[in-house]
């Protein structure tokens, strides 16, 4: 039987439509994947819901998803990989000739082609040609379920090196989302010896929990800013992280660092502009670094999960098949207290 490829469609706000696609065929320097596990990812949703992010507006009918992993069935010139490979597919194709690419900092590159960030279409499709230097081989002992999970992963991989989490580091994050699980799982790893998870809805925070938070912090029962300082014998922590995407969230961290600590802004607000207290943060002698996506972490996140280092596979909370995947988005969006991380089988 011949193969078919079938993506979904965004086609207007919270709509969504399977449609048939042509074959995608490889290139030189190209791999074409058959797709087996899409995430999807608080960007995804929003686009759903909202049609843009920032400057980033949705035009026409939009293809979503950008978390991937699958196997390769062909292969263009010039590449290494065969025809059998399981992959994870890092999402975004730079140019490799800015100061920002030939200086390692990659996710800096203006150019940079990045799956479901419009103009250009994602993931949520059977079949798709993409660059083979983007497409990480997985160890056998990796599932591809496992492999859609290395994208939000490096994520926070790279909050954890940007706040130079160490061993011994106290860290506190603020929102207990896929980021924030996944920024707790890569300090825990890099050492953190005691990490403190805020949030406000009891499902994800018990996750957090099963996953290795020295503590957790319900902010709609308690003041959690004073429920961290007692935590931490009124010092405040090593490295504080926000990763919801909270404006009241990030007006905290000036509280809850440590005098001479670090503060990394990870989430992605929805507020063009966020009241900040520097004259609390300069009294701390603490810093404010910000991160964007992610630079040189994927083989790192897959050699942490196939070393047993990080465990991902507890992140996924509920799976939808392809053709339900318009009931998956409906869900994530009306039960945000009961979902953590869905993930699409294609």
């Amino acid at each position: 039987m011949t193969a078919k490829n079938r993506a979904a469609f965004m086609t207007g706000l919270n709509e969504m439509e399977i449609r048939e696609l042509p074959m995608p065929a490889a290139k030189e320097g190209q791999v074409v994947v058959k797709l087996e596990y899409v995430g999807i990812c608080g960007s995804d949703v929003h686009y759903f819901e909202h049609g843009r992010i920032g400057d980033f507006i949705v035009e026409g009918d939009f293809i979503l998803g950008h978390e991937c992993a699958g196997t390769v069935v062909e292969v263009g010139r010039g590449v290494t990989l065969r025809a059998g490979d399981r992959v994870a597919l890092e999402p975004g194709a730079t140019c490799g000739r800015c100061e920002f690419c030939v200086t390692g900092r990659y996710n800096l590159c203006p150019d940079v082609e990045f799956l479901a960030t419009p103009p250009y279409h994602g993931c949520f499709q059977n079949y798709i040609a993409f660059p083979a230097h983007l497409a990480f081989k997985l160890p056998n002992n990796i599932s591809t379920k496992e492999g859609a999970l290395i994208e939000p992963l490096a994520v926070g991989l790279e909050a954890a090196s940007v706040g130079n989490v160490t061993l011994g580091s106290s860290v506190v994050i603020l929102g207990s989302g896929c980021i924030g699980l996944m920024s707790l799982l890569a300090s825990k790893a890099s050492g953190a010896s005691n990490v403190t998870v805020v949030d406000v809805i009891p499902k994800r925070l018990e996750k957090a929990k099963e996953l290795g938070a020295t503590r957790v912090i319900n902010a709609a029962e308690v003041d959690s800013t004073e429920a961290i300082l007692t935590a931490t014998e009124g010092k405040g922590a090593d490295v504080v992280m926000e990763t919801a995407g909270s404006t009241r969230a990030a007006q905290q961290t000036p509280f809850v660092v440590k005098r001479g600590g670090t503060i990394v802004l990870v989430g992605m607000g929805p507020d063009d502009v966020i009241p900040f207290n520097f004259a609390k943060l300069m009294g701390q002698v603490a810093g404010v670094k910000t991160i964007f996506r992610y630079k040189n972490q994927y083989p790192k996140a897959i050699k942490a999960v196939s070393s047993g280092s990080i465990d991902v596979s507890g992140i996924v909370t509920n799976e939808f098949a392809f053709d339900d995947i318009a009931e998956a988005f409906r869900v994530n969006i009306e039960n945000k207290k009961e979902v953590v991380k869905i993930v699409i089988k294609i």
